[in-house]
């Protein structure tokens, strides 16, 4: 069987990655264990949250599917921290754990060009270290001219709890054995990640009397671009808040050294910033208690979902632990929580497009490169899709900045900084967020898709209108004036706005704290549609930070500007810090600015390396 594009692994990056292949006209293969799996969603019950949200516009900005199918299958929506500023601010929905994978497949089975085969994959065949494709459990081989891992947490996967272990995959599915000293024996660097998920109770053994309820919004939110939401806001359902107790406490701190993590049976680092109950016990001992979440996995069946409550704990003291929490007293336990370990590569071993440094046209996303998340996986998923395509094609590769996209900071960070733990996306680790919204997602990476191929010009044509109107709008708002009359005097009244003492332009009243664009309508009525007032509205008032941060960006520009040989030998180059020399030896950065942001290289050996590069290569 010849293929363009394999893609090994049905997961939230496989299925970007596949989709956007074979959206591409290109001849690909989904290759997963089990059909039935595609999709799946194997720890949270949700899309998007904070930073994450964002991350799912932008996938959908360029052409990826896991915005519009977490519109089609979620039964709650939120906008999360809207007390705080719009560079923060991120969807978080919900899904169905029955239909989210039903509709992602469904999506897939239509494309014409996408074969999915159900089979294991146990080798790589390379020749003179380019990929030529892969070898199945059964023998059968299946070529390609480029090839994509996206194998989640399977290779050489371990189920944890206790000092319980056991050879599987997530679900019970069948650890992948054979292919990690494929990538070995090829010359990539493994490690060992771990990561888990928490209890899964019985919807009918809980009292929710005892627990805060947690609504949807009662505002249409979509990730989509492209389509209206479709769901019935009056009927999303309900999640809930509630708190560990100093019972639990107890229960955990007793019994610690029977956790897998504190036993020492677990190998692999687990995640910082998605820690299990017990670490959390341990590493904020002062705490008198931490927040938890009950959330529905499907409306289709019973089973709820206990966030925050990740463990590796022995089943029976994960009872005990459960029915400390109120409202779960008498909680069946219809899913015991239990961590995974698994292998996953060193990112340095990747370039910015996501191909392979060591074996050529093979592109690695998703859990593979050591990060953690389905967003963070669907995003590597369609870049790795796009440029395995683009490299096919000829063309020039899509590298997004740190300043187009949390995508472009997501990839910057893991082939340049690398990560020895499940790397999560955080609003923190993005300098640029003012400018990284999610509401000017298609502003920012719409163009960008159109120009890969990945838009069509109906989308295109559609962001371009778009624009049209927030200059028009932005252009009135700045030549036209309120009159102060009675009329005007009122409404200032009646809504308890401070009346300014003259006249002024609409932009100008804009920019004043308490006033905001359903204010000005109520003054001036505005004929456009909501999408674009909040767009305009946000840029007027924050206009100064935003022009600061473009000055910022700038400068970072500057620095990406001046390129690296990729064959520079760093012997060379004298007066580098030992240090400095070998990372920059093991990155090889492709610019002065990815130069200044590996770990252990210093400004004065970014000096020394821009006075070589202008002095032996003309670099200004």
């Amino acid at each position: 069987m010849n293929y363009d594009v394999i893609v090994v692994g049905g997961g939230h990056a496989g299925c970007e990655a596949a989709y956007i292949s074979a959206y591409k006209n290109h001849k690909t293969a989904l290759i997963t264990m089990n059909i039935k799996n595609i999709a799946d969603m194997p720890c949270n019950p949700s899309i998007g949250g904070t930073a994450k949200g964002i991350i799912v516009r932008e996938i959908d900005a360029l052409g990826g599917i896991m915005g519009q199918i977490a519109d089609q299958s979620h039964f709650q929506i939120k906008m999360l921290n809207t007390s705080k500023g719009p560079a923060v601010q991120a969807l978080r929905a919900q899904a169905d754990k029955i239909v989210y994978p039903k509709k992602m497949l469904a999506k897939l089975k239509s494309m014409e060009n996408l074969d999915i085969i159900e089979a294991m994959v146990n080798d790589l065949i390379i020749e003179n270290h380019v990929i030529k494709g892969v070898v199945l459990e059964d023998g059968t081989k299946c070529f390609c001219k480029s090839l994509i891992l996206t194998t989640g947490t399977y290779l050489k996967a371990n189920i944890l709890y206790g000092d319980q272990k056991e050879v599987s995959g997530p679900h019970g599915e069948r650890s992948s054995l054979y292919l990690s000293d494929s990538l070995k024996k090829a010359g990539f660097k493994l490690q060992r990640l771990k990561t888990g998920t928490p209890q899964r109770i019985e919807a009918s053994s809980i009292d929710f009397s005892k627990m805060q309820e947690e609504l949807g919004d009662n505002k249409y939110w979509t990730f989509s671009h492209d389509y209206p939401a479709s769901y019935d806001i009056t009927k999303q359902q309900k999640c809930y808040l509630l708190y560990t107790t100093a019972e639990t406490k107890k229960i955990i701190e007793e019994n610690l050294s029977k956790s897998s993590m504190y036993g020492g049976y677990v190998e692999g680092i687990g995640p910082r910033y998605c820690p299990s109950i017990e670490d959390k016990i341990v590493r904020f001992h002062d705490k008198p208690r931490h927040q938890l979440f009950l959330e529905p996995e499907s409306l289709y069946y019973n089973d709820w979902y206990l966030q925050g409550f990740s463990t590796s704990m022995p089943h029976d003291i994960q009872e005990k632990m459960v029915h400390s929490l109120p409202g779960l007293e008498n909680a069946k336990i219809n899913k015991y929580a239990y961590a995974i370990e698994y292998d996953a590569i060193d990112p340095l071993q990747v370039n910015p497009t996501l191909e392979s440094k060591i074996i050529t046209n093979l592109y690695t996303a998703g859990q593979i490169n050591g990060t953690s998340g389905y967003e963070e996986a669907a995003a590597q998923g369609l870049i790795a899709g796009i440029n395995a395509c683009l490299k096919i094609e000829k063309k020039k590769p899509l590298i997004l900045k740190r300043s187009d996209a949390y995508i472009g900071v997501l990839i910057d960070d893991l082939v340049t900084k690398g990560t020895n733990e499940p790397y999560r996306m955080l609003t923190s680790r993005a300098e640029y967020r003012l400018i990284l919204r999610h509401d000017n997602a298609d502003l920012r990476l719409r163009r960008i898709g159109y120009e890969v191929g990945t838009i069509s010009k109906e989308q295109y044509d559609k962001l371009l209108a778009k624009e049209k109107d927030i200059a028009n709008l932005t252009t009135f708002l700045k030549e036209n004036k309120f009159k102060i009359d009675s009329t005007i005097k009122e409404i200032f009244v009646q809504n308890d706005k401070l009346l300014p003492k003259v006249a002024m332009s609409y932009y100008e009243l804009l920019k004043r704290p308490e006033i905001n664009i359903e204010f000005i309508n109520k003054l001036i009525k505005l004929n456009y549609s909501l999408e674009v007032q909040e767009e305009v509205e946000i840029q007027i008032k924050y206009e100064g930070y935003i022009a600061k941060t473009y000055k910022e960006v700038d400068k970072m520009l500057k620095l990406e500007a001046k390129k690296i040989p990729e064959d520079l030998d760093y012997d060379k180059v004298k007066n580098l810090a030992t240090e400095a020399r070998q990372k920059l030896k093991l990155v090889r950065p492709l610019s002065i600015g990815q130069a200044s942001r590996i770990s252990g290289v210093n400004p004065a050996d970014i000096s020394i390396l821009a006075i070589y590069l202008k002095k032996e290569y003309n670099n200004d």
